[in-house]
């Protein structure tokens, strides 16, 4: 069974410390709600993972299957099996969708596909997350609106089978037909894959569909509670507040986080 630690995990931006010892485990067949106020350190930590250089890790260790994955270049990182779908996926004009994925596969894979294989592949998950097969043929993301964009996220999920898979607000611009349409993907992947999920989410409603296994709430850069899936209910109804006085946690006052709901920190619009 894959197993992602994370372990006192130190990590600043511009010498800035933004997270201060994450503990965290992710394990295969599990969907982790990620939350917390905004600023605190949940995006940093899906950077940090997957290694982009922007994000320097000061101290700590991230192990999967009990491989150190500070020591593996971003390409590896993806090879054994991480997974990061982008809050603002970018385009790149001039890489060919359908080339791009092909490419992505052949790395991962120990035997390249054939061209046959990976065109009922790609034309069954375009299926799945209602994209035109006929967009693949275009530069990858360009033209694409924004739901376009983070269902074309999903599509590279399924096609390249993760056993950790990080989705950064993955629902954040997605109408209500795209969200289900987003989350019965995500469904299929962790019941027929068994791919280990943590999410970060605006939308309660996504929450709601997927039905997370676990919630871990980052706060001022650590993960200041665990729990199931009241925790995250919880919060959704009350905000952040009730934290300081029956669980004694403390964060950087901020007005705006006074009576906020997961509308503005975490879950729901």
């Amino acid at each position: 069974m894959s197993k992602l630690v994370i372990k006192n995990l130190h990590v600043s931006v511009e010498d800035k410390e933004i997270l201060k010892g994450i503990n965290l485990t992710i394990e295969e067949g599990e969907i982790v709600a990620l939350l917390g106020p905004n600023g605190n350190g949940k995006s940093t930590l899906f950077n940090a993972i997957m290694g982009n250089p922007r994000y320097k890790i000061t101290e700590g260790s991230i192990e999967l299957d009990g491989n150190d994955v500070l020591n593996m270049k971003v390409d590896e990182r993806a090879k054994n099996g991480l997974f990061l779908a982008f809050q603002n996926p970018s385009e790149i004009p001039g890489v060919i969708s359908s080339d791009f994925l092909k490419t992505a596969l052949n790395q991962k894979s120990e035997k390249r596909i054939s061209l046959g294989q990976f065109y009922k592949t790609l034309d069954k998950a375009s299926k799945e997350v209602q994209i035109p097969f006929e967009m693949f043929n275009r530069s990858l993301n360009d033209g694409f609106s924004g739901g376009e964009k983070k269902r074309n996220e999903i599509l590279q999920m399924l096609v390249l089978n993760p056993k950790i898979a990080m989705l950064d607000e993955i629902d954040s611009g997605l109408d209500v037909d795209a969200i289900n349409i987003v989350s019965e993907c995500i469904k299929k992947q962790f019941e027929e894959k068994h791919t280990g999920f943590i999410v970060i989410s605006h939308y309660a409603r996504l929450f709601e569909l997927i039905k997370p296994t676990r919630t871990a709430v980052i706060i001022n850069g650590k993960v200041a509670i665990e729990g199931g899936i009241d925790l995250y209910k919880r919060i959704d109804k009350e905000g952040y507040e009730w934290l300081k006085v029956e669980k004694n946690i403390d964060f950087k006052e901020d007005e705006n986080l006074q009576k906020i709901s997961l509308g503005v920190c975490g879950a729901k619009r």
